[in-house]
C-alpha cells in the first residue's frame, strides 16, 4: 500500500517553529513576561464555571466582538476574531488568496505571512525593505502596479526588526492599491501597542484596509490564542462565509472579553515594557560590536560583528534563550531579543557581556 503525496506545491516547505529550549532566561518569543493579573484570571474562571459546556459557542462571538468595538471605538460590524491572529491571516487568505492571487511581503518580515500565503496556494511576491528596514512607498507602489497582488502584507512595527512604518507610507500603498487594484492591505500590528501610531485610524468601510492584531503580548493570553480584525463590514462578512464553524471557543471568548476590563493594568505593562526596551536598547548599544535595530515592538533586533549564530549558542551555555536570525537572508548576525522583566535584561546582558569580554 503506497501513501498519497501532498500537493506538489506544498513538498518543499517547512513547519514554522521557534526552538523551545530549557533555560534560566527565555527572551526568543515576544511573550509578555508578565502573568495576566490574578483578578482577571479569578474572574474568567468564574465566566468559564457558569457556561454552558455542553453547547457549542457563539459562533459569531457576538459578546467578544462588541466588547472589543467598544473598546476600538470602532462599529461591532467591523471586527472578527479568531485564533491567534495567525487564523486571522489565514482566514484573510482563504477569502482573498489562492491560486492564480498573488500576496506581497516585504522582506525581512514575519515568515508566516508568506508560509500561510503558499499553504493557502497563493503566489508570493517578494518586495525588498531598505537598509534601515522600511518600506519605501515609491518602490512598493512600482511593485503593486507590476503585481496587481490581491493582497499586500505590512508588519509594523515589522517583524523581526522591530521598525515602525509612518502614517505616510500605509497611505502610499493603498493609493498605489486603490489605482491599481483591486487588492487588500493588510497591516499586521501585532506589536502594535508599543508603536506610536495605529493604522486603525484609517480604517474606514470604503477602504480596502485590514488591521489585525493579537492578545498574546500586551493582553499576556499568548496560551489563550485570541486575534482580531478591523476591517470593512464587507470584508468582515467574506471572513465569516470561510470560518470554521464554532472556530473560537467558549473559554477564549471570555477570556478576551473579561481581559478588557482590566484596560489600566494592561495599559500600564504597556508603558513598563516601552521603559524597559529604551534601557536595554542603550544598554545593548554601549557593547562593542553590537548595533541596535531602532524597535516600536516589545523586542530588540541586534547585529553583531563577529559570528551572531556562535553569539546564540554560547547565550544559550549562559541560560539565556533569544531568537537566532543570522542566518536568514537580510539579517546576517542578527539576533532577535524579547523585551523581559528587568531582571532578564540583567541576567541577559550579563551574559552578554561575559562572552564579549571571553572573546576579546
Amino acid at each position: 500500500m503506497s501513501l498519497p503525496t501532498p500537493r506538489p506545491d506544498l513538498v518543499e516547505l517547512e513547519g514554522y517553529h521557534s526552538p523551545q529550549l530549557d533555560v534560566q532566561v527565555r527572551l526568543n518569543t515576544n511573550e509578555s513576561p508578565y502573568a495576566p493579573p490574578v483578578a482577571f484570571v479569578d474572574a474568567w474562571l468564574d465566566a468559564l464555571r457558569a457556561a454552558p459546556l455542553h453547547r457549542y459557542p457563539d459562533r459569531e462571538a457576538g459578546d467578544l466582538r462588541r466588547a472589543l468595538a467598544d473598546r476600538l471605538d470602532q462599529p461591532t460590524q467591523r471586527v472578527f476574531c479568531a485564533n491567534g491572529s495567525n487564523e486571522v491571516i489565514q482566514t484573510l487568505l482563504l477569502a482573498y488568496g489562492g491560486a492564480g492571487r498573488r500576496a506581497v511581503v516585504f522582506e525581512p518580515t514575519y515568515a508566516l505571512h508568506g508560509h500561510i500565503a503558499r499553504l493557502t496556494g497563493t503566489q508570493v511576491v517578494v518586495g525588498e525593505r531598505s537598509d534601515d528596514y522600511r518600506v519605501s512607498p515609491t518602490e512598493a507602489g512600482i511593485l503593486i502596479a507590476s503585481q496587481r497582488p490581491a493582497v499586500v502584507f505590512l508588519c509594523s512595527p515589522n517583524n523581526p526588526t522591530g521598525t515602525v512604518e509612518p502614517r505616510a507610507t500605509v497611505e502610499g500603498l493603498l493609493a498605489a492599491i486603490l489605482e491599481h487594484g483591486p487588492g487588500l492591505l493588510i497591516v499586521d500590528e501585532a506589536y502594535g501597542e508599543f508603536a506610536n501610531w495605529s493604522a486603525l485610524e484609517l480604517v474606514a468601510d470604503d477602504m480596502p484596509l485590514v488591521v489585525t492584531r493579537t492578545y498574546s503580548k500586551v493582553w499576556s493570553l499568548a496560551a489563550l490564542r485570541l486575534g482580531f480584525a478591523v476591517a470593512p463590514p464587507a470584508i468582515i462578512t467574506e471572513l465569516e462565509k470561510v470560518a470554521l464553524p464554532y472556530h473560537l471557543s467558549v473559554a477564549t471568548q471570555i477570556a478576551g472579553r473579561e481581559a478588557l476590563r482590566f484596560d489600566p493594568e494592561m495599559r500600564s505593562r504597556v508603558e513598563m515594557l516601552v521603559s524597559e526596551r529604551e534601557r536595554l536598547a542603550h544598554e545593548l548599544a554601549l557593547l562593542p560590536g553590537v548595533t541596535v535595530v531602532p524597535s516600536g515592538a516589545n523586542f530588540v533586533l541586534v547585529r553583531f560583528d563577529g559570528d551572531g549564530h556562535a553569539m546564540w549558542q554560547r547565550l544559550v551555555e549562559r541560560g539565556v534563550l533569544v531568537r537566532d536570525f543570522s542566518r536568514w537572508p537580510r539579517l546576517e548576525g542578527c539576533l532577535r531579543i524579547t523585551v523581559g522583566t528587568p531582571e532578564e535584561s540583567d541576567l541577559l546582558l550579563g551574559a552578554l557581556r561575559a562572552v564579549l569580554e571571553e572573546s576579546r
